[in-house]
């Protein structure tokens, strides 16, 4: 690794992260815990990792912290009860919608004008929306899909918040918010009278890695490369995730839903690359 580059450095880890990031609709799929059940053991891991790798850093907190922490509560636990309930390329690409929501919101959040790309972005989004509500829904997946849905625009509550605040309350947020939901889950657990070795082995696999080590390697990733680089890779999530769980648990998306998760991704990338382009040519006045 000596005679990589800092720059190639990032973007392994980023790579790496996405790729731990997109285990989770697979192991979500094979745990047989309920949903709040598998949410208490996977966040309750995940924060105690969490302490151990950034210690101190975990408790300094300001209000818009522990509001920053509710938001991404409410994105863990909706995530794994829309993985449950509705197919896994539905909840991922469904989730993945949070930038639309912040195309929206912050003109009007941090009194910024409105750009004409941002629109038509909306406006490609919203079509490959509604594609994942044609074909045929079983109440439970349309179900799945609304909370999928909820949990993008949670999502983007958290994002519009992290960048509302200081860099050195992320942390805590994030520590936070596995307290939460962890502290929520505790009623599920108590009619609880047993976790099976393999459930147990893969939500410590999704507390540890999938959530705390894949934040630790994103913040090391982030350092050394483009914000820009960054969001496009990290789409290799919701891309791999389907991937995984097609082969690993025979779970085949709808036509419907790849192509609509298609098209959403295809617009959020093309608009972070514009985005990324306009910022490169200020910064060096092309």
């Amino acid at each position: 690794m000596n005679h990589l580059t800092d720059h190639s450095k990032g973007v392994l880890a980023v790579v790496l992260t996405a790729l731990l990031w997109s285990s989770g609709g697979l192991l979500i799929k094979l745990i047989s815990l309920n949903s709040m059940q598998l949410s208490f053991f996977r966040c309750l891991i995940a924060a105690i990792v969490f302490a151990v790798i950034f210690r101190k850093k975990v408790l300094k907190v300001n209000k818009l912290a522990i509001l920053n922490a509710v938001f991404y509560a409410t994105v863990l636990t909706l995530f794994v009860i829309a993985t449950k309930t509705t197919t896994a390329a539905n909840a991922i690409f469904l989730q993945s919608t949070a930038p639309i929501y912040v195309l929206v919101f912050e003109p009007i959040i941090n009194k910024t004008r409105w750009e004409p790309i941002n629109i038509i972005t909306i406006a490609v989004c919203f079509i490959g929306m509604i594609l994942f509500f044609l074909g045929e829904l079983s109440p439970g997946h349309l179900e799945g899909n609304i909370v999928a849905l909820l949990a993008g625009i949670a999502f983007a509550a958290f994002f519009l918040g992290m960048r509302k605040n200081d860099k050195e309350y992320q942390q805590s947020a994030i520590f936070y918010g596995n307290i939460i939901v962890a502290v929520i889950c505790i009623p599920f657990i108590i009619e609880l009278e047993s976790i099976s070795l393999s459930d147990l082995w893969m939500v410590s696999f999704l507390g540890v890695f999938q959530i705390a080590a894949a934040y630790a390697i994103f913040t090391y990733g982030i350092k050394r490369m483009l914000a820009v680089e960054a969001s496009i890779i990290s789409m290799l999530e919701p891309v791999l995730n389907p991937v995984w769980v097609l082969l690993g648990y025979g779970e085949v998306p709808t036509n419907f839903a790849i192509i609509g998760g298609l098209i959403i991704i295809s617009a959020i990338s093309l608009r972070t690359v514009i985005a990324g382009s306009d910022i490169i040519k200020r910064k060096f006045r092309f």
